[in-house]
């Protein structure tokens, strides 16, 4: 009867061995573990084994983050391009070095593709070609194993007959223990003992051949693994080495060329910007408004767009502060006083009172009170003298007198920028602050672009007792 085919070079007889030499291996591990069959042990191939797991674990973890980083190096290529691409977009044709960006953006890509390849070449290549040998290795370590169960086993069974074989100590006419033998005649007694004495020196035999069998297969293949897993162990060395080397090479190099790139596009910009005749008519404005900076007038407060305008020369804090000379405010009283004293003689004539009864006397004196220096002195009680005109034309004086602005208050400015204070003289501002300007106690501490003043909140909450610093003028705009 011809057996049957189950697949593609498997047979009934095969299925047949492979499930018996699977029972007999789960039999022998029970045995092992019971501590009824020897079991072999190999503490340095065990080693080998850990290293051989470790050394797959490590390597199959580099492999997936070389691919996630050859993922990301993709990714970046292509939001580089779409960003390079946007600006040759963006880029009009008769602006200056539009040719060059051309042929930058053309660069960049090319030196993008080339680097993602050489990482694919001789990175990730390299790393499967190094891992392939791993699947392999173990699939005869884990056969190794099954034929060691083989070989312990095939000792095992080959130790039970030998100690069978001493135990009956040679060939012998035993007596009839079955019923077999029994009601077997007593001249056919010797050959059914030669019989089973021959059955079992078969039997021995067979366990003997076995053994051998055993142990050669299993041999052959822990010698062969004996040599390579210390081999494969130590060549981790060199694999790292040059799989970093190479993906160190390649990253300086590409970074270096991209680097170059991203310079020759940054100088080309530089002189696009330099070549923007609308810029330059801007920046003359700017500086011709800075020149005006110590004058008082909306213009030097232009803002630039790109950003608060450059700090002024900081203020001199060094000087020893020297108190003001005490204002004297002329009124129309000591003006007065001081006139009358000008003209002593013309205010007290002299008077005839010899004759006081005379009327030419009284017409002279009446005459007297309308002379030419009674009438200057009645002009000048109502005219103002050139030092009381003066001062009504200092807004400062009239502006110190009202009672909702702080003393010495000149305008208002509201700040444009913030400001970081970097001394304790300094006032701290934030864009949108209104601060009131107000006059230096000492006029020689003022240093051009720098103005006094206090925030117009703080005036509100505190009145006097606000904080009052110094602030640079051209981060503020006047109202």
């Amino acid at each position: 009867m011809a057996e049957l085919n189950l697949g593609k070079g498997l047979t009934a007889g095969k299925v047949a061995s492979n499930v018996q030499k699977k029972l007999t291996r789960a039999q022998e591990k029970v045995l092992q573990k019971l501590g009824k069959a020897d079991e072999t042990k190999d503490v340095a191939f065990e080693e080998g084994v850990i290293n051989f797991n470790k050394q797959y674990a490590e390597g199959s973890k580099l492999q997936r983050d070389l691919r996630a980083y050859l993922e990301a190096v993709k990714a970046m290529h292509e939001s580089s391009k779409n960003v390079q691409a946007c600006l040759a977009d963006m880029y009009e044709p008769d602006w200056y070095g539009k040719n060059e960006v051309d042929s930058i953006v053309e660069d960049c890509d090319v030196l993008w593709t080339d680097y993602h390849q050489k990482l694919v070449d001789h990175a990730l290549i390299s790393m499967d070609t190094y891992l392939g040998q791993f699947p392999d290795i173990k699939a005869r370590i884990a056969k190794r194993d099954r034929k060691l169960v083989d070989y312990d086993s095939a000792r095992h069974n080959y130790s039970t007959t030998h100690k069978t074989k001493k135990k009956d100590g040679g060939i012998k006419i035993t007596k009839p223990s079955s019923l077999l033998e029994r009601a077997t005649p007593g001249w056919a007694q010797g050959i059914l003992s030669a019989h089973n004495v021959a059955q079992s020196s078969l039997s021995r035999s067979q366990a003997e051949e076995e053994l051998e069998r055993a142990q050669k297969v299993f041999e052959e293949i822990n010698i062969d693994l004996q040599e390579e897993l210390p081999s494969l162990w130590n060549s981790r060395v060199g694999f790292y080495v040059s799989t970093f080397q190479s993906l160190a090479g390649f990253e300086e190099k590409f970074h270096k060329e991209i680097s170059r790139l991203d310079q020759d596009l940054y100088d080309v910009l530089v002189k696009l910007e330099q070549t923007d005749t609308s810029r330059k008519t801007g920046n003359r404005s700017a500086l011709s408004s800075g020149a005006n900076r110590s004058g008082i007038d909306e213009s030097n407060h232009t803002l630039k767009p790109g950003g608060p305008p450059p700090i002024p020369k900081s203020p001199s804090k060094l000087r020893p502060a020297v108190p003001p000379p005490p204002k004297v405010t002329p009124s129309k009283e000591m003006k007065t006083e001081n006139i009358i004293n000008l003209f002593d003689s013309a205010a007290n004539p002299d008077i005839n009172v010899t004759s006081p009864t005379e009327p030419a006397n009284s017409d002279s004196w009446g005459e007297s009170e309308t002379t030419p220096e009674a009438e200057a002195v009645e002009a000048a009680e109502e005219t103002p003298t050139n030092d009381t005109s003066a001062v009504n034309e200092e807004p400062v004086e009239e502006k110190a007198e009202s009672p909702d602005m702080p003393p010495g208050f000149l305008f208002k400015v509201q700040v444009m920028h913030d400001y970081a204070a970097n001394d304790t003289d300094e006032l701290e501002m934030k864009a949108g602050d209104v601060v009131l300007v107000m006059t230096f106690d000492n006029p020689d501490e003022q240093d051009d672009g720098w103005l006094m003043g206090m925030k117009e909140d703080d005036w509100k909450q505190k009145k006097e007792n606000g904080t009052k610093g110094v602030f640079p003028e051209n981060f503020t705009q006047r109202l």
